[in-house]
């Protein structure tokens, strides 16, 4: 698991790697991964955008940007958590994803929490990237 704490709201991500819907025959490799979000913090938040960085092992890399997390806005009270599982395809058996969530509290500030970066291995891969 991978872990990085922002303003007191903590982001654990865990990926795994989807063999059944794998084809590495046509370099076609998927992961999904669930992301929990704790507030530990004195606020309460709205988690509103989300920003990806996906790199894969040729070093392309593709940014997906968008309102929410698969289709929802939530609101983290003090104490609560989030969570939720997507997923992403890669050409390559690795790679490498981070981003951030832009969240705004209850005072109307708007400020990024960071996704903490997270490697996608398969077991088609020789060398793990991490």
């Amino acid at each position: 698991m991978y872990s990085e704490t922002t303003r007191d709201i903590t982001v654990t991500v865990k990926p795994f790697y989807l063999e059944d819907q794998s084809s590495p025959a046509d370099n076609h490799y998927v992961w999904a991964y669930r992301v929990r979000i704790e507030n530990h913090g004195g606020e309460t938040v709205q988690l509103l955008r989300r920003r990806w960085i996906i790199t894969d092992a040729r070093g392309r890399v593709q940014e997906v940007q968008g309102a929410g997390v698969v289709g929802e806005q939530p609101v983290l009270n003090p104490g609560d958590a989030y969570e939720y599982t997507s997923g992403t395809p890669l050409p390559t058996p690795s790679g490498i994803m981070t981003g951030a969530y832009q969240m705004e509290s209850t005072q109307g500030e708007k400020f990024d929490i960071v996704i903490p970066p997270f490697s996608l291995d398969s077991p088609h891969e020789t060398v793990r990237l991490n």
